[in-house]
């Protein structure tokens, strides 16, 4: 196992800049998550820690040694693609075993390794199969077995169950937890999904166009967001954000609606993020209209039109609900983020 690094790290396509100076620490053992929009720079970053893109500026330093110039094979990495890789002439087996082979390993060392890996991750009845006869979970099951007979010090996944169905994936994200529970491998794991992201990072990296916007556990994230971009990324339903004004302790939005804050702010405009989750319907509470329901089971999904602008609401209570109908939602006053208006930035 191993600590990675990257130092002031920039990259550049000709002319075009895609990262822009990043500064991450991932400690020995950690579980770190890449998370942001498509484009944002996290595949590209992670092919640079794999080796498999050259850095523009910067330093890549894993296990204490600087790799900027390092082949990848000698790196001791093992990389997780999205699309599986496999070999399809090849047995599950052999697929596992082929980077050891390459090695020059022993077959008694192969086969030990192997076996080791297939009982990890439940494959042990499929080790004759080929890849087209086993199901695309099992598939990404080979590519993660490949990954751990190497024992390297640092695993990397590229959005690994983005090909899957959403019940397969939620299986799969515990596997993977479960796997690094177990091995205790340093993990770079790059996801666009954030309840991937929070669900299985010791540390999340929210990145965007190129930059890191935070970096931290993924309650911190959530409980306290850096800006509005963090914000409204992290969480499902998204935070809904509402124009109010801040005077002394208190912000007003809406039509006269306010909300204490724990802040003493000279006036001034400010933008209030509030979690679909920290609504509640209240008497005292400002005016909506209900747009569309949606009830999961669990839950209900509301959206709502306040002032021209539309908000989403979530109840684990049941309610009755109509398109069209009046309601009055209250917030959390504690539970509200004050952002400001131009710079996006946590007050």
């Amino acid at each position: 196992m191993a600590a990675v690094a990257l130092r002031g790290v920039h990259k550049s396509f000709g002319t075009t800049r895609v990262v822009h100076g990043v500064d991450i620490t991932i400690e020995d053992g950690e579980f770190c998550v890449l998370v942001g929009p498509s484009g944002c720079g996290k595949s590209t970053l992670l092919r640079m820690i794999a080796g498999l893109e050259n850095i523009t500026g910067g330093e890549i330093e894993i296990g204490g040694r600087v790799v900027n110039h390092v082949h990848p094979k000698e790196r001791d990495i093992a990389m997780v693609f999205q699309n599986y890789a496999l070999y399809p002439h090849m047995t599950v087996g052999k697929n596992m075993g082929f980077s050891l082979n390459l090695r020059g390993e022993s077959d008694a060392v192969i086969a030990e390794r192997v076996r080791k890996a297939a009982e990890i991750l439940g494959l042990t009845p499929y080790l004759e199969r080929y890849p087209r006869q086993l199901s695309g979970g099992q598939r990404q099951r080979v590519a993660m077995g490949r990954a751990i007979v190497r024992d390297p010090q640092v695993f990397l996944f590229d959005e690994p169950l983005s090909n899957l169905d959403a019940k397969l994936r939620v299986a799969m994200r515990t596997e993977i937890k479960e796997l690094h529970q177990r091995l205790k491998t340093t993990t770079v794991y790059v996801t666009h999904d954030q309840i991937e992201a929070m669900t299985m990072a010791d540390k999340i990296v929210v990145m965007h166009d190129g930059l890191v916007e935070q970096i931290g556990a993924p309650l911190d994230l959530y409980d306290r967001p850096a800006n509005r971009f963090v914000a409204g990324f992290i969480g499902s339903p998204a935070m809904n954000f509402l124009p109010g004004k801040a005077s002394g302790t208190k912000v007003s939005i809406g039509s006269g609606f306010e909300i204490p804050i724990s802040q003493n702010l000279s006036a001034r405009d400010v933008l209030v993020g509030i979690r679909p989750e920290h609504l509640e319907i209240a008497d005292d509470g400002f005016e909506a209209e209900v747009v569309v329901i949606e009830p999961t089971g669990s839950e209900t999904q509301l959206f709502a039109r306040v002032g021209g602008q539309e908000i989403a609401a979530v109840f684990r209570e049941r309610h009755e609900f109509a398109p069209g109908q009046r309601i009055r939602l209250r917030p959390k006053a504690e539970c509200a983020h004050l952002f400001d208006p131009s710079s996006g930035q946590r007050i």
